[in-house]
């Protein structure tokens, strides 16, 4: 290949395509010598070109810089670095290594990658992940811009894109299956089931070997390259074809007015512990983007449980994690970011706790993200947990005491009505400052770390034996009832008393204030036969079975309704805490089987509350019972000519469960028995 190779710039950072070439820059402080390698094709053995860029002319502090003029987007490249291996202080170049850029756009060569042959000695070109160079300005956005949703509007799909279209009984071409793609393609059943938002699972590119061989990593919370959206996810197999693909999904999405939000994961990386594959940030500058052990540095601090932790509050690291957010949002177009683990965020560069993180604060008062939506998985696995105050009024926050107080309080656990209340308001006690809107709190009952809906009524334990490690892994704490029978039943009456009770979950959801989560497949009973820790199952254990629907219509229309009615309801939509009176104000008034006399006793298994909306004329009468016998309840009284309807009542059988507001049948008397374990609203018109 002729080339014209220039000096370069140090900025931006990674590969910059301009109309006379394109501009290479990494960041690499301790590297004696680094080489850019060109290549002609993903599973290349060795480079085409080797460019080796001279400290005193292409490096500015401590930047690597090089330009090359006529050089087009779809470049496959990668880096080599050497300098010191000595572990022990934090050293560890392997000149034999293939590295990826950190600000690589897309990355090839994932069918012949090999975790092995980054983690052993030698030569692993042949077999490494490599870069291309994208131009993210040659993408015709058609107008499009971002929805920006309110939070008191926002109901929010958790999926993860391979499995939910992966299964034959998708009815998309096999090409399709698990692809953004096919994405698109189930984009009317995802909008007729009323959702506004989905929050993907990593699409990060990330090592699907990460994990016990011959398994593979199915969730994706191993990520290689921040910036490239995962190929696996890509129907089209060209270099630049995931990333294209990837934005003709958001502008799908958008045409349709959802929203698109990421999970994304910048705790940790693939490049594990100290026994760790080299892929790329561990081969340029190791201490710099890991926290390392202050006894030896050979060994990672792993405050994410998954082998390392990366350094973001340390300037290239933090740098880089600003960097990506501000590209997915202003390159990608997606609406949020979900943030795994966030409260790695609020350690320091050595892993101490400390107040007024500063990536936090740099990302809540980017002006690139004041649209977004960003929510915070507000602990870690080192035993940080900030839920209820992380990083100021910026960030809402997966609410996991909301989970478990519900589960609770469903299973009949004692004790829990007084914490019912506290959720069903947006969790005040969590959340007391002032200025803290309700949908701060993000509401759910399952999500992809645990039981699906359907398993949370039908196991008691975890059965993780599908692994490959001894049901060890996954957590134990499942705040699970099996109904009586553990797993599969074919008892009518258990199986009863299941559907009635992903029913009350479903009611409490979303007559709470806060913003509801939903998890794939739960709206048809999902299952996953148990196993709470599903990273590694890439198989039909995992994938949404599009079958389900025919045989699961019973709860598909109640998830349908029961969204439907709160999302045409003013007094979901409210931007303040519900106060316990109030005459122009939406208001809640509290009961129990008396009006106006709440249980808050610890043998106490039921709650009443009514929810009026003054401007509105809303009025709302709402009983959930864990008990398992039925109790009479009484209710207010109306003024002349209205009666209250029965809009829910999960103790009844199908239709008569949930109706529509428009045919919902008249309670004429002022008294209603509420069946064992049931949940049952009102509307008064």
């Amino acid at each position: 290949m002729s080339m014209n190779v220039l000096t370069g710039m140090s900025y931006p950072l990674g590969a910059t395509v301009y109309p006379n070439g394109v501009n290479f820059c990494i960041f690499s402080k301790t590297c004696k010598s680094l080489e850019l390698l060109l290549f002609d094709t993903p599973d290349a053995a060795q480079p085409s070109e080797v460019i080796l860029l001279d400290p005193n002319i292409n490096r500015t502090f401590y930047y690597w810089h090089v330009f090359i003029e006529g050089m087009q987007a779809g470049q496959i490249y990668g880096y080599r670095a050497d300098g010191l291996f000595f572990p022990e202080a934090g050293y560890r170049f392997d000149y034999e290594k293939v590295l990826l850029d950190p600000y690589a756009k897309a990355v090839v060569n994932d069918e012949n990658y090999s975790r092995g042959a980054a983690s052993q000695p030698g030569d692993n070109c042949a077999k490494a992940f490599k870069s291309v160079v994208v131009d993210p300005k040659a993408y015709d956005w058609e107008g499009d811009l971002p929805l920006r949703i309110p939070y008191s509007e926002t109901i929010i799909y958790e999926l993860h894109v391979g499995g939910f279209t992966r299964h034959p009984s998708s009815g998309l071409p096999p090409e399709k299956r698990g692809t953004y793609a096919g994405l698109v393609e189930k984009i009317p059943y995802l909008k007729d089931l009323g959702i506004t938002a989905v929050e993907l699972m990593p699409v990060h590119q990330f090592d699907e070997q990460d994990a016990v061989l011959p398994l593979r990593n199915y969730w994706g919370y191993s990520t290689v390259a921040f910036f490239a959206p995962h190929r696996g996810y890509s129907s089209r197999r060209d270099p630049l074809g995931p990333v294209e693909e990837f934005k003709d999904m958001v502008k799908a999405f958008h045409k349709a007015g959802l929203e698109v939000i990421l999970d994304v994961v910048f705790n940790h990386t693939a490049e594990g512990n100290h026994n760790g594959p080299t892929l790329s940030f561990r081969g340029l500058d190791n201490a710099l983007y890991y926290i390392l052990e202050e006894y030896d540095g050979q060994y990672y601090s792993n405050y994410s449980g998954c082998g390392n932790t990366v350094k973001a509050n340390y300037e290239i690291a933090g740098q880089l994690i600003v960097d990506c957010l501000r590209y997915w949002v202003s390159e990608m177009h997606v609406d949020g970011f979900r943030f795994d683990l966030a409260s790695i965020f609020s350690r320091d560069k050595n892993g101490y706790p400390i107040e007024d993180a500063p990536i936090l604060w740099i990302i809540k008062s980017d002006p690139v993200l004041a649209g977004t939506k960003l929510i915070a998985e507000a602990w870690d696995a080192g035993g940080l947990y900030e839920v209820g105050s992380f990083a100021g009024d910026r960030f809402t926050e997966w609410n996991g005491k909301y989970r478990d107080d519900v589960r609770s309080f469903v299973k009949s656990d004692p004790g829990k009505v007084q914490q019912l209340a506290a959720r069903i308001m947006g969790s005040p006690d969590i959340y007391p400052q002032p200025d803290r809107e309700p949908h701060c709190s993000i509401n759910f009952i399952t999500c992809h770390d645990g039981f699906t809906i359907n398993d949370l009524v039908s196991y008691n334990g975890k059965h993780n034996e599908a692994n490959g490690e001894k049901n060890r892994d996954g957590c134990n704490y499942n705040v699970s009832w099996n109904c009586g029978e553990e797993g599969l039943t074919d008892n009518p009456v258990i199986e009863a008393l299941r559907l009635q009770q992903i029913k009350n979950f479903l009611t409490i959801l979303f007559v709470s204030q806060g913003t509801p989560m939903i998890l794939m497949g739960d709206e048809v009973r999902r299952t996953q036969h148990g196993n709470n820790n599903a990273y590694c199952q890439d198989n039909e254990l995992s994938w949404f079975d599009w079958s389900d629907i025919g045989k699961q219509a019973d709860i598909l229309r109640f998830m349908k309704g029961i969204i439907r009615f709160t999302q045409e309801r003013h007094m979901f939509r409210i931007n303040t805490i519900l106060q316990a009176e109030g005459k122009h104000l939406p208001y809640i008034t509290w009961h129990g089987l008396r009006l106006d006399k709440p249980n808050w006793g610890e043998s106490s298994r039921y709650l009443a509350f009514s929810l009026r909306h003054p401007d509105t004329g809303e009025y709302l009468h709402i009983m959930l019972s864990s008990y398992w016998e039925a109790l009479t309840f009484e209710l207010p009284n109306l003024p002349s000519g209205q009666y209250w309807h029965r809009i829910v009542d999960t103790g009844l059988a199908a239709p008569h469960d949930l109706y529509d507001v428009k045919v919902a049948p008249a309670v004429k008397a002022l008294r209603y028995r509420v069946n064992p374990r049931s949940s049952v609203v009102l509307m008064a018109k």
